[in-house]
């Protein structure tokens, strides 16, 4: 009976095991990224950048691997609540939405129009998915997972042990603040989120952070239509107001994108092209 009790006892123990081990995700795959500790310091050192316009708050940021694994999630207040609480999830929706939608140099045929790879931002979608954009209702497809999202004390949010970590929460997020990193070659290794400020300014604190984790090496990929090559995935302010009214598209209402990939200004809205370029 001892015998079969402890046989029965090992069995639970290990179907526990590979059930955790499942959770996680693949144990080795947040391997090589930053840490909470280089997140959190390239966080508070990128909002405290005098370039970067909008509000001045403090902000969230999330980094996911390249299997939309949630690695590490920061804020650059003192507390969790020195930043907007909604915008925790929100930094992990933007960091998963340009992991989903970037591309890697070597991952496109030759034929493509990029044939050595796209990175896309989140800024880069926010035109295709207005009604009648060729991305329409993109924004409602890969919806967070609210049970990895809001589980767990509050306390924990933004720590080293914030309950995001090890689990694919989701979401897809279409404005400024998401960012595909790469390491040399142009291989992309997961994405940034940024959020806690405007539109504007998450995607400003979100290149910066790249910058400083040396997560920027989109120099051999396609640039994306209106952007330049030290700025593939910029944010791209080609939405402004008409000067001249008609019937469909009176005075002051936002024009149309020219290239399909561009993101309307915000309050206090900075020089994006003063942002550092990629890395090669």
């Amino acid at each position: 009976m001892k015998t079969q009790r402890w046989v029965i006892s090992a069995s639970i123990g290990i179907g526990i095991s590979v059930l955790a081990s499942a959770a996680f995700g693949q144990p080795n795959s947040c391997s090589g990224l930053p840490s909470w500790a280089a997140l959190k310091s390239a966080l508070q050192a990128a909002v405290a950048h005098s370039g970067n316009g909008g509000l001045g708050f403090n902000m969230w940021a999330t980094v996911v691997a390249n299997d939309g694994t949630v690695c590490t999630v920061a804020f650059s207040g003192e507390q969790y609540t020195d930043q907007w609480l909604g915008s925790r999830v929100i930094s992990a929706q933007k960091a998963n939405t340009a992991n989903a939608f970037s591309l890697s140099n070597g991952a496109t045929p030759s034929t493509s129009l990029f044939p050595t790879g796209l990175a896309l931002s989140t800024a880069n979608l926010y035109s295709a998915v207005q009604p009648g954009g060729s991305l329409y209702g993109l924004q409602h497809s890969n919806p967070v997972d609210p049970n990895v999202a809001y589980k767990g004390p509050a306390g924990l949010f933004g720590s080293a042990q914030d309950q995001l970590g090890g689990d694919r929460v989701g979401g897809v997020n279409v404005f400024g603040g998401g960012l595909g990193l790469y390491i040399a070659g142009g291989q992309k290794v997961g994405a940034v989120g940024v959020s806690g400020d405007t539109s504007c300014t998450d995607h400003m604190v979100a290149w910066r952070v790249r910058n400083t984790l040396k997560l920027d090496h989109l120099g051999t990929l396609g640039v994306v239509p209106g952007a330049d090559a030290q700025h593939p995935d910029n944010i791209i302010y080609d939405i402004v107001p008409t000067p001249n009214g008609g019937l469909l598209n009176p005075v002051g209402t936002l024009s149309k994108s020219t290239n399909g990939f561009g993101h309307p200004m915000c309050v206090n809205t900075a020089n994006a092209l003063a942002l550092p370029a990629v890395s090669p």
